[in-house]
């Protein structure tokens, strides 16, 4: 897709016609070259934007893929990086891309020797997380199209589940396309065609990029019990209303339990 190394419009049909997780198998062996990828210019901000409040010792990439979001955990986190997933076939190319490449983003961090953060891969369900709170930092890149709306409670109630006390879920989420924008008219027409598909075939494939808004995001992170923060990623600069093009939501565990209602 889009370069000689990704997908074939055939094998996209195929993925497409299959269920979430055995999609992202067949996909991941040739997802690094496709567009679905976060792009290294979002992970660098991100990381750049988290290392100033840190440090962090033990951190979550939530639906991590390949490995894209545990290449910043590395950097960020003094003892682990854990990345879950749903896809045995992304786990595993994240795992031996990094091992292979142990050595391409290692830096000092206080000290410590370079290359010293644990990696963990572990397949499981974002809405089962398989832990405790064990967790300074969780981050999770370019996964929430796969939740509907109403599974986002459910998904935040996981995150602040394995988060300690103070601890940070984190991710970037770009400003939505100006409806003149080409972009808006390809998601839009995407999602519409994702909703017919689902309609149609079975096992579903839930992927719409339209309904994870900023609005809906922080609302259910507060019932959550998260406290939230936006910051703005400046490497992208404003919009014409002078509003951010990217943001980073940082919502963070209280240390004291909260009495929020409604939840």
């Amino acid at each position: 897709m889009f370069t000689p190394q990704g997908p074939s419009l055939r094998e996209l049909a195929v993925q497409a016609l299959s269920s979430v997780e055995h999609g992202y198998d067949l996909l991941a062996p040739k997802f690094d070259h496709t567009p679905f990828r976060t792009p290294d210019s979002i992970l660098d901000a991100v990381e750049r934007a988290l290392t100033a409040m840190g440090p962090f010792d033990h951190g979550l990439d939530l639906c991590c893929g390949t490995g894209a979001g545990m290449e910043v955990l590395r950097e960020l986190c003094r003892e682990s990086a854990t990345g879950v997933d749903i896809s045995a076939g992304m786990l595993a190319v994240g795992r031996d891309r990094l091992t292979a490449g142990s050595g391409d983003r290692d830096r000092d961090r206080d000290g410590a020797a370079a290359g010293a953060t644990r990696l963990s891969w572990v397949r499981g369900d974002a809405l089962a997380l398989p832990f405790g709170p064990v967790f300074d930092v969780a981050v999770s890149f370019g996964a929430f199209g796969h939740f509907l709306p109403e599974q986002l409670p459910g998904l935040f109630a996981q995150v602040h589940s394995v988060l300690r006390p103070g601890g940070r879920f984190a991710f970037p989420l770009p400003a939505p396309a100006p409806p003149r924008s080409p972009w808006y008219w390809a998601a839009l027409g995407f999602d519409a065609a994702m909703r017919v598909r689902n309609a149609v075939w079975r096992p579903p494939f839930v992927m719409y990029y339209r309904p994870f808004r900023l609005g809906l995001v922080r609302h259910e992170l507060e019932r959550a019990g998260f406290d939230v923060e936006l910051f703005a990623l400046p490497e992208f600069g404003p919009r014409p209303d002078g509003s951010p093009r990217c943001r980073m939501v940082v919502a963070t565990r209280p240390d004291t339990p909260s009495h929020r209602t409604g939840r």
